[in-house]
């Protein structure tokens, strides 16, 4: 079922809409953004809040994703999530044309996934995003998705 668009200020929850009553045209949504919406809201109790081009996927208020289109000029449509520790510096080096450092988070253990160069491995995309939730998420709702894939 594919997902209406939404501007900054309509957030999806868990596949339920809400929207300020200030409305205006929805503009047509970028399809590498929908299909991430669709792998981050498969996750219990998540959030997409949009800001401009960019959205940001939330767990009880905690940030576990990001779609970032042309974030401060830098040219990239990518998304970034949480690792483990050391292993964005891997996953870069393994894969430069890939993978890079997001700035500001990167330091903190985020690494970013280019979505604009290629094929896009969706596969690859939701074991990110399901890592990075694991990371972030409460260990009630990390047990559910872990049992829920195991």
């Amino acid at each position: 079922m594919p997902l209406p668009s939404i501007r900054n200020e309509t957030e999806f929850s868990s596949g339920r809409r809400r929207e300020n009553a200030m409305k205006q045209p929805a503009e047509k949504e970028d399809h590498r953004l929908t299909k991430l919406t669709k792998i981050c809201l498969a996750m219990p109790e998540t959030t997409r809040q949009m800001m401009g081009r960019h959205a940001g996927f939330h767990v009880r208020k905690k940030t576990f994703a990001y779609f970032l289109d042309d974030h401060h000029g830098d040219g990239i449509v990518g998304m970034n999530c949480k690792v483990l520790p050391g292993d964005n510096t891997a996953l870069i080096s393994s894969n430069p044309a890939k993978f890079y450092m997001p700035a500001y988070i990167g330091s903190k253990g985020w690494v970013g996934l280019r979505l604009d160069v290629g094929e896009v491995d969706w596969d690859e995309v939701e074991e990110l995003v399901i890592h990075s939730y694991l990371l972030v998420a409460p260990k009630r709702l990390a047990a559910a998705v872990r049992q829920r894939n195991s």
